[in-house]
C-alpha cells in the first residue's frame, strides 16, 4: 500500500484540539493512512512525532488520540470498533498504551468527518466537545463537572439530541485515579487510565453526531464479503464465555451494525436500571456475591454499574479487589485501618464503599487511586508478595495464563497491558475444542481441526501442541503482526480473526478475508502477507516507542517472578487445565510453570525471526528499514536503542 489515497473508506481528516489555546485544525488523514492504515496505527505514529519519553502521562503535553480505521462504519463486518491511545498513568513506568472500545462512537466520529482526534494541553476549565457534522466547538462543561459517566451521556443527549454519541469521563477520572476509564454509548469502556488523563486536561466529554457515511470503492465485493462472513459467523457466540453471564433479564446488544457474533448483552435489574453486562464486567464481582450471599442475585450488575458510573476499569477493580482480600486475610489490612468492609467483600455495601472512596481520593482510597502496584509499595508490610495473579506493567490479571497458554508468555512479555486481543486468538478456538472434548453437542473443533488452524493461522502445527516450547515464536510473532493490522482496520475481537466455523467445509476460517476487505473498501489490491506487513510496521513502531520510554529489549521482555515458581491451579472455564498435546493428544497443564529457560531460548528464537539482536532484543536497524521505518532509526540510534547491522 504505497501512495494510497483516502478517496475510499476513510473520512478523510484528523482533527486536532489544543485545548490550552482553544485552537482546533485539521490535517489530511492521507499523510499516515499508507503506511499506518489507521486505528492503533496512526495514532501511535502521531504519538511516536508529538509526545516526547520524558512527557508524563499527566503533562499537557501528552497526547489523547480517538481513531477509527478504514473499515469503520460498514455495516455486517464487526468494524464499529475504535481506540484511544496516548501515555498511561497506570503503567510502571507511565508508557503509550491503547485501549479498543465498540457501541457506536466510533462510528459516529467518522460520520462526524473525521478518521481521528488528537486532543492536547489542559483547559483552565472544564470543557466538553462538541462535533455536529464537521463543526467542532470547544463548550463550558462546568455544569457536568462532578457528575458521572452514565448522568453525563443522559444530560448531552437532552440537551443536543439524542443523536449525538458520547464519550465521557467520571468522578475516578476527574480526580486522576489512575485506573479511571471512559464510557461511551452502548456503556463501551476503556481501560488504561485515559479517563485520568481526560480528567488531567479538564475535558468532561466529546459528542459527536454526522452523517457523512463512507463509501467503498468496489461496494459489490464488499457486499459478496459481507455475505460470506455472515456465513461463517452464523450462530456464533464469541468465545464460548455465555454460561458466565446467566441471569434473569438479558438481551442481546449489538454493536452500531454489527451482525452479533458475540455474548454483548444488556441487563435489567428490577428496579429498571439496565445497562451492559458481558464478559468481564458481568464475572469481575460475580463469584464473590454468590459467595457472600450464597445466591445468584443483582450485586455483581450494580457493582458493575458502580464502577462505569464513577469511571472505574472492572479489570482493574477485580485485581484490587483480590489483592485487598489477600492482605485483609494476613491481618495487613482491615476495616479499622482502610475505612473499607473488607469483612463484607462481596457485599453491595463493600464496592459501594471501595468505588467512592477511591474515585474521591477519600481516605485510604487515595491509596488505592494510585493502582494496584503503587499501592502495594505504599502499604508495605508484605502486602508486595499478596501479588501473585498479575501479567502485565499495568497490574492486570493473568487471563489466559502463560502457565497455561505457552504463547501468551511472550505476549504478555511485551505489552504495556493485557493484550486480551492477542491472547484471544488462541484461547478463543481452544474453548470450542474443549467443548468438543466434553461432548457439548455441536461441537466440532477436533484436535485435527486444532492442528489445522494452528498450521494455517500460526505458522505450524506444533503451536497447537501446549506440551512443548517449540513453535511458540513464530507463532507470537504471527499473532502480533494480523492483530496490530486488525487494531487498526479497525475490527472487533470478538469476530476477527475468523479461524474456525461451522459453516465452511472443513470447519477451518480464512485468513485472507481482512485483506479482501481492506482491497473492497480503498479500491487497491492488498494481499494478507501485505496486510500483515503493515501489521508488522505497526508493532515494531509501537516496540520503538516503548524502547524509549523504558522497555529495553531483553532485559524487559519478562514475566512477574511468580509465573515461574507459583504451579499453575486453575484455568478459565478449565478447572482442569486441559489443552491439546503432541499429535492432539489431550493434556493437563494444571501444575505447570513457565519454564524459565525454555523461555529464554523461546525469546532467542523469536528474536531471529523478527530480525532483532538477539543479545540484547533490541531492534536492527537493518530490520527497520526493511518494514519501512528507517525514519525512526536516527532516533533510536541516539538513544541506544538499536543495534547497527551490515
Amino acid at each position: 500500500m504505497t501512495n494510497m489515497t483516502v478517496q475510499y473508506g476513510y473520512a478523510g481528516e484528523i482533527l486536532r484540539v489544543d485545548l490550552s489555546s482553544n485552537r482546533v485544525d485539521r490535517f489530511p488523514t492521507e499523510m499516515y493512512a499508507s503506511r499506518f492504515l489507521g486505528g492503533r496505527g496512526i495514532a501511535a505514529r502521531i504519538y511516536w512525532e508529538e509526545v516526547a519519553p520524558e512527557c508524563k502521562a499527566y503533562d499537557p503535553g501528552n497526547r489523547l488520540l480517538y481513531f477509527t480505521g478504514p473499515l469503520a462504519g460498514f455495516n455486517g463486518l464487526g468494524s464499529s470498533r475504535w481506540t484511544v491511545c496516548g501515555k498511561s498513568p497506570l503503567t510502571i513506568p507511565e508508557q503509550f498504551s491503547y485501549s479498543n472500545l465498540g457501541g457506536s462512537w466510533g462510528v459516529k466520529l467518522k460520520y462526524a468527518g473525521y478518521d481521528g482526534i488528537v486532543i492536547q494541553g489542559r483547559a483552565d476549565k472544564p470543557v466538553y466537545l462538541l462535533i455536529d457534522d464537521g463543526i467542532v466547538e470547544i463548550r463550558d462543561a462546568a455544569f457536568l463537572w462532578g457528575r458521572n459517566t452514565i448522568e453525563v451521556r443522559e444530560i448531552l443527549k437532552q440537551n443536543l439530541g439524542k443523536s449525538v454519541a458520547v464519550v465521557a469521563c467520571g468522578p475516578a477520572g476527574e480526580n486522576m485515579v489512575n485506573f479511571a476509564s471512559l464510557l461511551a454509548d452502548n456503556d463501551a469502556s476503556g481501560s488504561c487510565g485515559f479517563g485520568a488523563v481526560m480528567g488531567s486536561k479538564k475535558l468532561k466529554a466529546i459528542a459527536v453526531r454526522g452523517n457523512r457515511r463512507p463509501k467503498a470503492a468496489v461496494p459489490e465485493t464488499l457486499h459478496g464479503l459481507t455475505r460470506r462472513v455472515r456465513h461463517l459467523k452464523k450462530d456464533a457466540v464469541g468465545n464460548g464465555q455465555q454460561d458466565l453471564i446467566l441471569g434473569p433479564k438479558m438481551k442481546k446488544d449489538i454493536c452500531y451494525g454489527c451482525i452479533g457474533a458475540c455474548i454483548r448483552q444488556t441487563f435489567e435489574a428490577q428496579d429498571g436500571t439496565k445497562g451492559k453486562y458481558a464478559c468481564g464486567s458481568a464475572w469481575f464481582y460475580q463469584e464473590r456475591a454468590m459467595r457472600y450471599y450464597g445466591e445468584w442475585n443483582e450485586i455483581p450488575f450494580f457493582a458493575t454499574r458502580l464502577c462505569d458510573s464513577y469511571g472505574l476499569d472492572t479489570e482493574s477493580v477485580h485485581t484490587l479487589i483480590m489483592w485487598l482480600s489477600r492482605c485483609h486475610k494476613a491481618g495487613i489490612l482491615t476495616d479499622e485501618n482502610t475505612g473499607i468492609p473488607l469483612s463484607k467483600l462481596g457485599s453491595y455495601e463493600f464496592i459501594e464503599s471501595l468505588t467512592k472512596k477511591v474515585s474521591l481520593r477519600e481516605g485510604f482510597g487515595n491509596t488505592l487511586a494510585q493502582g494496584l502496584l503503587r499501592a502495594a509499595d505504599t502499604v508495605g508490610n508484605g502486602s508486595q508478595e499478596l501479588i501473585t495473579d498479575y501479567t502485565s506493567k499495568a497490574g492486570y490479571a493473568s487471563e489466559y495464563c502463560p502457565r497455561m497458554y505457552i504463547v501468551s508468555s511472550l505476549l504478555y512479555a511485551m505489552e504495556p497491558r493485557l493484550p486480551i486481543n492477542q491472547v484471544h486468538e488462541i484461547g478463543v478456538p481452544l474453548f470450542a475444542w474443549l467443548g468438543w472434548i466434553n461432548k457439548v453437542e455441536g461441537s466440532y473443533l477436533s484436535s485435527d481441526i486444532f492442528r489445522n488452524i494452528a498450521e494455517r493461522f500460526w505458522g505450524s502445527e506444533l503451536a497447537a501442541d501446549f506440551s512443548t516450547y517449540e513453535g511458540k515464536a513464530i507463532a507470537t510473532a504471527m499473532i502480533q503482526n494480523r492483530e496490530c493490522a486488525k487494531e487498526s482496520l479497525i475490527l472487533c475481537d470478538w469476530m476477527w480473526p475468523i479461524t474456525h466455523s461451522k459453516h465452511s467445509d472443513d470447519h477451518l476460517g480464512d485468513p485472507t478475508l481482512e485483506s479482501k476487505l481492506l482491497s473492497s473498501v480503498v479500491g487497491e489490491d492488498v494481499s494478507e502477507g501485505e496486510l500483515y506487513v503493515l501489521g508488522e510496521r505497526i508493532f515494531n513502531l509501537q516496540r520503538a516507542i516503548l524502547a524509549r520510554e523504558g522497555h529495553v529489549g531483553r532485559q524487559s521482555d519478562i514475566l512477574p517472578e511468580p509465573f515461574y515458581t507459583r504451579p499453575l491451579r486453575w484455568a478459565v472455564q478449565d478447572p482442569e487445565c486441559l489443552a491439546p498435546g503432541k499429535d492432539g493428544a489431550v493434556v493437563s497443564r494444571k501444575g505447570a510453570v513457565v519454564d524459565r529457560e525454555q523461555f529464554e531460548l523461546m525469546k532467542d528464537e523469536y528474536y531471529i525471526h523478527r530480525a532483532w539482536d538477539v543479545a540484547t532484543g533490541l531492534q536492527t536497524t537493518t530490520q527497520l528499514g526493511s518494514i519501512g521505518l528507517y525514519d525512526i532509526v536516527a532516533d533510536l540510534q541516539k538513544r541506544g536503542l538499536t543495534v547497527d547491522t551490515m
